[in-house]
């Protein structure tokens, strides 16, 4: 791709890493959410990276972190591209075991990896929930209240498992007093 300065937001194809979209800009290197391949860092003059909806930058060139995380948030939103979420290092290749208190049961062992999966797809669901709330034509705004007072309770369910997160800005936050 010939070198020219895109912005956040611009759909970029690759031909590696598949489609992808911006999500920060650097002095020589794009930061790239891929759909299937998480976020790359790439050069900007890369020749398999084609333009597909462009954004262009203003004469800024080294976003603000701050601007980036609304950026991504708002990416998310409309995009559906979900951002790789880690799991700790601890729990890489462990094994969640569930034993009944009836000892004669045999007990079920779930590798923490696929455990921490769902979890994360759940968190997902419930944010696509919460957007499609947010966004319904068709309910009022006290309903959209109300509605959002349950998944914001669900969030406070799931807090539990926030151990099993790499990050601490990807926990789960429930309703705060």
């Amino acid at each position: 791709m010939e070198d020219s300065t895109l912005g956040i937001g611009t759909r970029l194809q690759h031909t590696q890493h598949g489609p992808g979209v911006i999500i920060a800009v650097r002095y020589a290197t794009y930061l790239i959410s891929f759909i299937n391949h998480g976020i790359k860092e790439i050069d900007k003059t890369d020749q398999k990276l084609e333009e597909i909806i462009p954004e262009y930058l203003p004469d800024q060139s080294e976003t603000d972190s701050e601007m980036e995380k609304s950026l991504l948030k708002i990416l998310r939103y409309w995009n559906g591209i979900g951002e790789p979420v880690p799991m700790g290092d601890r729990w890489i290749k462990g094994t969640l075991l569930l034993q009944p208190a009836d000892k004669t049961l045999k007990p079920k062992e779930i590798p923490v990896e696929d455990f921490f999966h769902k979890i994360v797809m759940l968190r997902d669901r419930l944010r696509v929930l919460e957007q499609n709330i947010n966004s319904h034509k068709k309910l009022d705004d006290e309903d959209k209240v109300n509605l959002q007072q349950y998944i914001t309770r669900c969030y406070g369910s799931l807090t539990t498992f926030n151990v099993l997160f790499r990050n601490k800005e990807q926990w789960f936050i429930g309703e705060k007093s």
